[in-house]
């Protein structure tokens, strides 16, 4: 083989993400991607790839060492993938939902957090802090059927907001009514509101006394 082409073999190793990792998520799959890339020296991030839910190292045979070192800490990162806490666009992939509905259910508690993380934006000095959740608990959420039950509720809660704003208009509109009528019927009550005409000067000729 000439030795030109001898650069050209590529060194291989192929490590294939469990459901239980992903939840059937590529969002997911490919942040546990970046994550393995976080770990690796700047000059070889480009060499872990993922393909449908493998990731795979693949360096040319002259970066042997380079190679090894990069498949060991991989390898060491494989072994939590599991536990790799759950960030914001991949738990709205996973149980595909929006992002005010995020929102809603971890500000009431029914989506709870596992803490949260500050990162900087690439390229820019702006941070940002969000938060994650536990795996274990994103699955059992999952196998539930959380989210379906939550969105119930919450058109139920929707409902029955409607339903006690009409009749609060409605009573406020009533109150108003009456006490229109009230006024009016006391203004014909109350000689010194009537539009009587010579009221006034019969009240001045002092009949009324």
């Amino acid at each position: 083989m000439p030795k030109n082409e001898k650069h050209d073999v590529e060194l291989l190793k192929t490590w294939t993400l469990t459901t239980s990792a992903t939840m059937g998520s590529s969002v997911r799959a490919k942040g546990i991607l970046q994550e393995m890339q976080a770990r690796l020296p700047a000059a070889l991030k480009k060499s872990l790839l993922l393909d449908g839910s493998d990731i795979i190292l693949a360096m040319p045979a002259s970066d042997k060492t380079a190679f090894n070192a990069a498949a060991a800490i991989v390898a060491r990162a494989m072994e939590d993938v599991e536990a790799l806490p759950v960030i914001p666009r991949e738990i709205e992939d996973i149980f595909t939902i929006k992002t005010g509905e995020r929102h809603r259910w971890l500000a009431d508690g029914r989506l709870p957090s596992a803490g949260t993380r500050t990162v900087r934006l690439n390229g820019r000095a702006r941070r940002i802090t969000f938060h994650v959740f536990d795996p274990k608990i994103v699955e059992d959420l999952l196998d539930r059927g959380a989210v379906d039950e939550w969105r119930v509720e919450d058109a139920e809660a929707k409902a029955e907001k409607r339903q006690r704003a009409a009749y609060q208009a409605k009573l406020t509109r009533s109150l108003k009514k009456a006490k229109k009528t009230k006024k009016i019927d006391g203004e014909r009550l109350d000689g010194t509101s009537s539009n009587l005409r010579g009221w006034d000067e019969f009240d001045l000729d002092g009949l009324l006394r």
